[in-house]
């Protein structure tokens, strides 16, 4: 006889559950959120250098990262005209990612990390990326 399995029973659930939706891109959405937060966090790097103009990174920085990147190598400019210091000459010179780090907040809101090392020092990049319809635009930008 076939009889129906007891109520309560794992056997008496009879829709079947959706596995939760990955945050994990697939590997060349990965591959190009991770080539597009390296090249911008070398440019952004370059900008407070002063070897590269900041009006390149405008496509793909949001207003609030692009003036803050601009002020702050403004201030750079002027302590190093102001100071004989010759380090700070050096200062964000041969810069080169080293690592980057990548984490899915949303499908359209990504979070990464890098590390930057110039010719004085290595430091840390935090970066926020999010969709807006075809292209990323970054939307955090901490250099520390």
């Amino acid at each position: 006889m076939n009889t129906p399995p007891p109520t309560g029973s794992p056997h008496s659930i009879t829709r079947e559950i959706p596995p939760p939706r990955s945050l994990v891109p697939a590997s060349t959405e990965t591959a190009e959120i991770k080539a597009l937060i390296g090249a911008t966090v070398q440019a952004a790097v370059e900008v407070l250098a002063g070897t590269r103009p900041i009006h390149q990174l405008a496509r793909r920085l949001d207003t609030k990262p692009l003036i803050s990147l601009q002020h702050r190598a403004a201030l750079i400019r002027l302590a190093a005209a102001r100071s004989s210091d010759p380090l700070l000459s050096h200062l964000h010179r041969q810069c080169h990612v080293r690592a980057i780090r990548i984490c899915a907040i949303t499908p359209d809101i990504y979070e990464g990390s890098a590390v930057v090392v110039d010719e004085l020092r290595a430091r840390a990049v935090a970066v926020r990326l999010e969709r807006s319809r075809t292209t990323w635009r970054i939307t955090e930008l901490m250099i520390c």
